[in-house]
């Protein structure tokens, strides 16, 4: 699914006064690929994926997914898979439980027992998790964590995938490891991906296009190669710099 973003702003509002989190952004996410969204804290990310998702609505500009204006559409009917940082996974269910709780969520009667767990498994053995489906969080490392949180984003078969800083809790061994199995897992399902991350290196390893941002605007955006080689102003030079 081609993501499109026509210039969206969206300010935080609060006592004190708004707080800017994206600013006049537009962007076009290709179908079926990944895009490493980078930039500081605090530049807007995450922001940003609310409001892709629904989470959070535009104070101006809009949202397509494909040739479908998105912009007011509830986040349940947008068709996403959220991946969020902490994982968020329910720690009294099992793995099985886990990855089940969306297809009970959507309420959808046309979904049979068996067509349920038919899916469930399939996710499960897609991400590497399906020896582990009667265990319970807590008896998972944290890279299994991970690949649970994919998977019950995945079993609802959404088109577009969103990853928010989901390797930021792992080690550096299971960071690197994680991120290929993500890249893997994008491949295969071919499911248009936003991956958040604060690392260039992560992104510039495992996605087809980057993003920078900053201050909630878009500073520039395309092929690994072509950012690292070109960057187009002295903030992108320095924060691959630095990041280096």
């Amino acid at each position: 699914m081609q993501i499109t973003l026509k210039d969206l702003s969206y300010t935080y509002k609060g006592e004190k006064g708004g707080s800017l989190g994206v600013d006049h952004l537009s962007l076009d996410i290709k179908d079926g690929t990944m895009l490493g969204l980078l930039g500081p804290s605090g530049c807007g990310k995450t922001t940003l994926l609310n409001l892709i998702s629904g989470l959070l609505t535009p104070d101006s500009g809009e949202v397509y997914f494909g040739e479908e204006n998105v912009t007011t559409l509830p986040p349940e009917k947008r068709g996403i898979g959220y991946v969020f940082q902490n994982h968020a996974l329910y720690p009294h269910m099992s793995v099985y439980d886990n990855i089940k709780y969306p297809l009970l969520a959507l309420k959808d009667k046309s979904i049979t027992k068996e067509e349920m767990d038919k899916r469930i498994k399939e996710i499960a053995s897609l991400v590497q998790v399906d020896s582990l489906l009667n265990k319970k969080p807590n008896e998972l490392s944290g890279g299994e964590q991970q690949r649970v949180a994919i998977a019950r984003a995945l079993v609802k078969k959404p088109h577009i995938l969103l990853l928010d800083e989901p390797l930021s809790s792992l080690d550096a061994y299971l960071r690197k490891a994680t991120a290929k199995e993500i890249r893997r897992i994008q491949q295969e399902t071919k499911i248009t991906t936003i991956f958040v991350t604060h690392d260039q290196r992560e992104a510039m390893s495992i996605s087809d296009e980057v993003a920078i941002m900053n201050k909630g605007s878009l500073i520039q955006k395309g092929k690994p190669e072509e950012v690292m080689e070109n960057p187009s102003s002295d903030f992108v030079r320095e924060f691959l710099l630095v990041d280096n």
